[in-house]
């Protein structure tokens, strides 16, 4: 145990932590085009719908536990912030416990998993079996998936993005590698591809374990009575279930606007694919500055450091909102453009900048939802961020049902109003949370 240590808190320590999360955020994407392609090639629609669907599948199951590298990361940065040098190892097993339990639990449970999933999807006979064959492999790979959320949620708690980075392309690139290879030069089909994120995610564990080796204080032995310390373990409990009702609410949000698009025709639901390519974009800076809350938040809140922690908040957020200006201007500037390289069809083209306005609103109220919650994570107040999500949910529920009879534009300005709901609600609480978090500031 050490003094608590009070960090320097400036735009340097911003970027440090949110430039290599930019990066790697960037390089995400790059698997579900190699995916994608390789499975393309053997020109059967089946194989292709069926990697489509049961990718959005692991999509939303992995992303539902990705609570695991956020709560790894807060309890992380407060360890650091406290000096707590030892806390941050017992973090670290305690986080590949969870991470294995919940994973062996996805395991044992595949058959009726699958089973509820793929009747919920719907898909045809032959896009539902490709899709299933690809599940039964891929879901052996949730232990070291799960791992690698804990792997990289810690290194970034510790401010250690640069390695948190590394590990982060490594995986994608063996991921990318080991789909060419199976897939278009061992014919493996689709099988293939769900081998290659296995690979992935088991070699990305090995080599994340020998770098938290590097960095663990005193190994990875800890104290049987200090790992299962019950005020601690129920702590991670609460905020671990919170911060998954938070996602499960969320990804409600865009599973319904995707299932509403999609009924208002192929033409609407393909523009508001294009368009989604547009939120994706900016949510790779803002979810970069989010990394950035969370960490500084985390570490100043851990050192009690109450100037730390606000200056923490207004430097996201200013920078989160400069670079949403920025974004939404490109988007006003170059969108109509980007449309037509994305879609050939003039039918998607006109449907798509009809709605484009929506995406040019996105990124400035995108900024106040990511940043809050980055912020509330770094705190764990996660209680709070679970009812305010919940909330969001609720409005951006009425504004649909009070705009429906627009169609698609009432779809988007829900959307839009959901973005506000969040970062309105959390940046309105902020005030009391931080008073009563540092009482004497």
């Amino acid at each position: 145990m050490h003094a608590p240590v009070h960090p320097k808190v400036g735009s340097r320590q911003v970027f440090a932590i949110a430039g290599p999360a930019m990066v790697a955020n960037l390089t995400t994407p790059l698997i579900g085009v190699v995916s994608t392609t390789a499975i393309g090639r053997l020109d059967d629609a089946a194989l292709l719908g069926g990697v489509a669907m049961a990718s959005v599948i692991f999509d939303c199951l992995f992303w539902l536990f990705g609570f695991l590298r956020m709560s790894t990361l807060a309890f992380t940065a407060q360890a650091l912030g406290a000096g707590e040098t030892r806390e941050q190892t017992v973090i670290l097993v305690r986080g590949f416990i969870v991470a294995g339990l919940i994973g062996a639990a996805l395991i044992a449970l595949q058959l009726p998993l699958a089973g509820a999933l793929f009747d919920l999807m719907g898909g045809s006979a032959g896009v539902t079996r490709a899709a299933k064959t690809y599940f039964m492999i891929r879901i052996w790979s949730s232990p070291f998936a799960f791992a690698n959320y804990v792997i990289l949620g810690w290194l970034v708690g510790q401010a250690r993005a640069n390695p948190a980075l590394a590990l982060q392309v490594v995986i994608n690139l063996i991921n990318m590698a080991a789909t060419i290879l199976l897939v278009l030069v061992y014919d493996t089909g689709i099988a293939g591809a769900a081998i290659a994120a296995l690979l992935s995610e088991g070699i990305g564990f090995l080599l994340g374990v020998i770098v938290c080796r590097r960095y663990a204080h005193g190994g990875f032995a800890v104290p049987r009575a200090t790992l299962f310390d019950r005020t601690k373990l129920m702590r991670l409990l609460a905020v671990n279930s919170d911060i998954m009702i938070r996602t499960a609410a969320l990804i409600t949000v865009f599973l319904f606007f995707t299932a509403k698009g999609a009924r208002a025709g192929d033409v609407t639901l393909a523009a508001n694919s294009v368009l989604n390519n547009f939120l994706l974009v900016s949510a790779f800076f803002l979810d970069g500055l989010a990394n950035a809350a969370q960490q500084l938040c985390g570490r100043t809140f851990g050192a009690r450091d109450a100037r730390g922690f606000a200056d923490s908040t207004r430097l996201v957020l200013l920078w989160g909102l400069g670079f949403a200006i920025v974004v939404a201007v490109l988007f006003a500037l170059f969108g109509p453009n980007l449309i037509n390289f994305m879609t050939a069809s003039e039918d998607v083209r006109r449907a798509a900048r009809e709605f484009l306005p929506f995406i040019v609103l996105a990124p400035v109220p995108g900024v106040f939802a990511f940043g809050f919650d980055g912020i509330y994570v770094g705190a764990t107040w996660a209680r709070e961020m679970r009812n305010l999500m919940l909330a969001s949910l609720a409005i951006f529920a009425g504004v649909w049902w009070a705009l429906q009879s627009y169609g698609n534009a009432g779809l988007w300005c829900a959307l839009i109003a959901f973005y506000v709901a969040r970062g309105g609600l959390q940046g309105a609480r902020y005030p009391a949370q931080y008073r009563a978090t540092f009482p004497k500031s």
